[in-house]
């Protein structure tokens, strides 16, 4: 949620204005790294967040609107997009944008066990709500996506970083074909700390859908073990925080034998995944030149270092 797509206070009234809201005040939201976010401090002292996607057309942005319904509907912590004439995504500076209640509380630093079960149950009662969800995203991130990223980013890495990932791609290919019982739906893609909100000791808020797809459920698993039960700044992986995690996620859904057999690789996996994303978000922002304050860079070694620990552990 970094600021790509600088705005006026003046800009954002006009915008804001068509919703009923009367902004008086503009705040930018510095985490996140895709797209552009701020706080909006309306007269009747409410807040809001102002989103502008950088990358995705309103037809995309859109499509996670039934989504955030059908997951309110379900009791989960989420904000759906306020609407006029009947849609919730209008332009503003030739972009798609949404505005959405906000959301109060604060990200985990080092979490708690009650924080990684909170979050597990969450996410498993996410599976379950959006199973029979018939939604089909026109631009899917997937195991097919990340894995030609791979490949694209392959012809400019260094020697040892095209064999850590060759290494990796090899394992879990050959872990896939042995346990093939492993269920798919729609995912989070995207369910970190910073994703999510805790006030008073309860889970208040879940963020950025935006990365969500239909993809597999351990994949979206492993991507939470890895940042709620992991000892930061080390990446050694807390066991007793995912074993937690996992019995909290299980009350609400079974995961099969296949998908256990294959959680240690799919935690390698998940570190890959962000590995890239942040070298890929690294390289982009170089291109465009982005710089300055309100643009987060998020450190890829510390993925790498992650993918590095849990790929020794599958091998040991």
């Amino acid at each position: 949620m970094s600021v790509y797509t600088t705005l006026s206070l003046a800009q954002v009234q006009l915008f804001a204005a068509a919703y009923g809201l009367k902004v008086i005040e503009l705040i930018p939201i510095q985490a996140g790294i895709q797209n552009t976010n701020y706080f909006l401090q309306c007269a009747d002292q409410r807040q809001y967040v102002l989103t502008v996607f950088e990358e995705m057309t309103a037809a995309q942005a859109g499509e996670i609107v039934p989504v955030l319904d059908q997951l309110a509907q379900h009791g989960l912590p989420v904000a759906g997009p306020l609407k006029y004439a009947g849609q919730a995504i209008h332009t503003l500076a030739d972009k798609p944008a949404q505005i959405a209640p906000r959301l109060y509380g604060s990200h985990p630093e080092q979490t708690t066990l009650a924080q990684v079960q909170a979050v597990a149950r969450a996410q498993a009662q996410l599976h379950v709500a959006l199973k029979d969800l018939p939604l089909q995203r026109e631009f899917n991130r997937n195991h097919q996506y990340w894995k030609q990223i791979a490949l694209d980013l392959k012809v400019s890495m260094q020697p040892a970083d095209m064999a850590l990932l060759t290494q990796l791609m090899d394992v879990f290919e050959v872990k896939k074909q042995q346990h093939p019982d492993r269920p798919q739906g729609l995912i989070h893609s995207d369910l970190f700390r910073d994703n999510t909100l805790f006030q008073e000791g309860r889970l208040s808020g879940i963020l950025d859908f935006y990365e969500l797809n239909r993809d597999e459920y351990l994949f979206d698993i492993a991507i939470s073990i890895n940042d709620f039960c992991t000892n930061f700044p080390a990446v050694t992986l807390d066991l007793e925080k995912r074993d937690a995690f996992l019995t909290a996620y299980q009350a609400i859904r079974r995961l099969t034998v296949d998908e256990s057999a294959c959680l240690d690789v799919y935690l390698a996996v998940a570190a890959c995944r962000f590995w890239l994303m942040r070298l890929g978000v690294a390289l982009k922002n170089k291109m465009h030149a982005r710089t300055g304050d309100d643009i987060l860079h998020k450190n890829p070694l510390e993925m790498r270092n992650m993918l590095m620990e849990r790929l020794n552990s599958v091998l040991a």
